[in-house]
Order: structure tokens, then sequence, then C-alpha cells
């Protein structure tokens, strides 16, 4: 009986107490790349066919001249000669083509590609990409190939729905058809942090020291864990790499607020509250440890001190605050001190 009266207790508490929750536990291959995994970036220069009327505005000698040329040329590759000044091009759209690759990737292995609008296309919806070489140095041969139709990035619904119709991505789209230039990947002597940060560098490398012997992992500085691989390891670089990739660790919390100024979309990474502080911008006003009593008036936001960012986000989105507009408070929030985080706008 005194058993289940303890368990009924502890399950009450378990209620009342919010339980401490642990910190995300995260691989080191997720937070690292050896040295010679530096990934390749690859551009070309295409054109997307295919659109209903929504592509460059070029009549002739008018226009997307750059556009007209480029499908002349398509089509005298296959022997057909079509005068410029003859072709409108209202169903063509000039694009860049951009990509990044691992350099380890093999001849056959496919890869994501972006396309943006070049000329004045309205909107790139519906087409496909004609087959495009890609490159890796302006002045060298092409040593990949894109081509596919295009696949659109739908933004919300209501009233802050958004769609960029003038850039695209095809998944798969790239082809590699050349080797990429690579370092050998057993030569391998540095783990690069994606996202550099000192915390985060001195807890991979104690867990490697931990785990393959003192002295194998030294912070050379944030973004950087300079290696000393042991000769005795079985299996040489590659299988000590895997090992270190699979070890687990706590990283560093940064704090970081990240506001997208498409639709107003508000990440706070790290333990961020907002102090004391009064903000007016466009026409709106947000008054950070606001004193009981009275009635806010339109346009202004009241939340209690110590709030945090997601309340102070949710009190702007509540009222129909613009993407931009909260952009701007918070990064006003950062100038006058109310807010100890890095503000990034993108």
């Amino acid at each position: 009986m005194m058993r289940m009266f303890g368990l009924l207790l502890a399950c009450a508490c378990g209620v009342l107490v919010p339980l401490r929750t642990s910190a995300q536990q995260v691989r080191i291959g997720e937070l690292v790349i050896a040295d010679t995994d530096i990934p390749v970036r690859l551009v070309g220069y295409g054109l997307v066919v295919g659109l209903d009327g929504t592509g460059d505005r070029a009549i002739g000698g008018y226009g997307a001249r750059h556009t007209v040329q480029s499908t002349v040329n398509l089509l005298r590759n296959f022997g057909v000669e079509v005068p410029g000044q003859l072709l409108r091009t209202r169903n063509v759209a000039a694009v860049v083509v951009t990509a990044e690759a691992s350099a380890f990737l093999r001849p056959g292995g496919r890869f994501e590609i972006h396309v943006s609008s070049l000329g004045d296309a309205v909107s790139l919806r519906g087409g496909v990409l004609w087959a495009t070489p890609l490159v890796f140095d302006p002045s060298g041969p092409p040593v990949a190939t894109a081509q596919g139709p295009l696949l659109l990035s739908e933004g919300l619904t209501g009233r802050n729905a958004y769609t960029v119709e003038t850039t695209a991505r095809i998944p798969d789209g790239g082809l590699l058809l050349e080797n990429l230039p690579r370092s050998g990947f057993s030569s391998s002597s540095r783990l690069v942090l994606r996202q550099p940060n000192l915390g985060t560098a001195t807890r991979v490398a104690e867990a490697i020291n931990q785990s393959l012997g003192e002295g194998v992992a030294t912070v050379e500085d944030p973004g950087s864990i300079a290696l000393t691989m042991p000769a005795d390891q079985a299996g040489g670089v590659p299988a000590t790499l895997a090992r270190i990739n699979d070890l687990v660790i706590e990283p560093a919390q940064t704090a970081q607020v990240l506001v997208d100024t498409r639709d107003g979309t508000v990440v706070a990474g790290g333990d961020v509250t907002v102090g004391r502080a009064v903000v007016s911008h466009a026409g709106l006003t947000l008054t950070v440890g606001a004193t009981e009593g009275g009635q806010p008036v339109p346009g202004e936001v009241r939340v209690t001190p110590g709030a945090s960012v997601q309340d102070v986000a949710s009190a702007l989105h509540g009222i129909g605050a613009p993407p931009n507009v909260i952009a701007a408070i918070f990064e006003s929030l950062r100038r006058v001190g109310a807010l100890a985080a890095e503000v990034k706008v993108r």
C-alpha cells in the first residue's frame, strides 16, 4: 500500500513540477566535415522552356536579346536556322543554374540544382530546364549537366502568403560527368566545424580524446580541430574518421535569433529572453515590461519583462505585424541591449 502511495505521489509531482529535459545530443559527424571534404560549387547558364507566356519579353532584336541569341544557338545545334528577328520568346527564359556537390561524388552521381531567372521573366512555373552544362572553373570544361522540370517553393497561405516564382529547384536534376578535384581522403588531418563555435569545438576535441586517447584532437580555433591519427587504429584513417563521426556530444548553444523577412518566421537558439525596452517602428510600439493598468492602444504591444523571444514574436504576429517590421524590432532590441543575442535577418 505504501509503495502504491509513493508511486502516486511521484506521478503527482511529475505533473505539478515540470521535468527538466536534457539538451540535444548530436553526432559529431553532423557538426563537422573533414578538411578534404570541402564541397564544390558548380554554375551554368541555360534556358527554361515550356513556360505559359511568362518568359523573357523579347520580340526579334528588342527586349531580352541574350535569350533570343541563346535560343538561336540552341536551334542551330540541331541544324535549324531561324533568324533572331523572327523569334518571340515568351515561352523561354534565360536562367543561371547553381549547385553544390560533394568533392567525393563520382560520375553518375546526382545532386540538387537551383535555377534563377536572369532576364525579366514573370514566372518559371511549369517550365523545364534545357540540358545545361555546369562548370566549377569558368575557363574549364563542363564537369556535369543539369536538366528537368522545375519545382517552385510555395510559401504560406493567408495573409502572409508569398511565392517567389523566378527561382526554382530540381531535386536530383544535376548529373556528374567527370571527377571533381579532390584531396586524398586518407590524408585528412583536420575537422572543420560547419558552424564555428569555441565551446562546441572544445567538446568535440574532448569526446575524441576520451575515445581514442589524449592528444589525438587539439582545438586550433573556433572552427578547426587538428587530428593526430593513432598509428595503431584498425582500418586506418577512414575507420578512425567513421568512429569519430559516430561519437555523440552536446553542442554549445549559441544565443541567436533568426528572422525570415518573407514570412515572419522567428527562430531562437539558446535560452534567450528580452529585457525592458520600448521600440516604436512603422506605427507600431512594443513595450517590454509595461506597467499594470490601462488598456493597450491600437498598434501597441505589451509583454512582461523577461519574456522569451517566442512570446514577443507571438505578440507581434497576433496584431499582424509585417515580417520586415518584426525583423527591425528585434534588431532594435539588440542594439539597445534588451536582447543579448545575435540577430540574423534573411
